[in-house]
């Protein structure tokens, strides 16, 4: 069964002085201000695009990580994930590195990235952004 969740955002002005608010309406959890210096220079208590993209990409990524653990009979305890997503201004998104630490009992290192590496291949998220590149760096903890 195929689910949908909605933001939305309202926007006032130009680019460059203008302002908006990014809604998550599916789960209401709140309102956040975004700005362009906010995008491209510091972010001062204001969010991105590319934020909400990473904490996309490290909650997709964790969720299929922990799935494919389970799979090979090696549940994590704890997965630790980062998502480092890079914007440059006038080009956008030019990479995303993905960090993860875990505590996972009964697998080796290399197993532990084979599994990262295959995670990060089927996460859906990653899926939706194979027009960047995307690195790993996986080890346990």
């Amino acid at each position: 069964m195929a689910t949908t969740r909605t933001a939305s955002t309202r926007w006032e002005g130009t680019l460059f002085e203008g302002a908006g608010k990014v809604t998550l309406e599916s789960s209401g959890l709140g309102t956040y201000d975004v700005s362009w210096p906010a995008r491209a220079e510091e972010p001062n208590g204001t969010t991105s695009p590319e934020e909400l993209i990473a904490a996309a990409h490290s909650a997709c990524f964790s969720m299929a990580f922990s799935n494919g653990l389970a799979k090979n009979g090696t549940p994590a305890t704890t997965l630790d994930t980062s998502a480092d997503v890079e914007f440059t201004p006038g080009t956008g998104i030019t990479g995303i590195k993905l960090t993860v630490r875990g505590a996972v009992e009964g697998i080796s290192a290399e197993q532990f990235v084979e599994l990262a590496e295959a995670a990060k291949s089927g996460c859906p998220v990653s899926q939706a952004l194979t027009g960047t590149t995307i690195t790993l760096d996986a080890s346990l903890a």
